[in-house]
């Protein structure tokens, strides 16, 4: 018996269905851009880690916040 893996499966150009869709890529910040999170509320950025994360000052806490950014949105 044959597990699944993780992996996704190419897709072939003879195939009936359609490719999945492509990933949207991630959003970029810079410090001081406004944003809001959905847990946290409005923030500004104040640090930026090499795409990787970004640190977000809420007033009350200062949250990294790490890619994919899905809670996260630029104002």
């Amino acid at each position: 018996m044959n597990r699944a893996s993780g992996a996704s499966r190419r897709h072939l150009p003879t195939s009936p269905f359609k490719p999945p869709p492509p990933t949207p890529p991630a959003e970029r910040f810079s410090v001081d851009d406004r944003v809001t999170h959905d847990r946290y509320g409005l923030g500004v950025v104040i640090t930026v880690e090499d795409e990787v994360a970004v640190i977000v000052d809420f007033g009350s806490r200062q949250e990294r916040i790490t890619t994919p950014f899905n809670k996260l949105y630029k104002l």
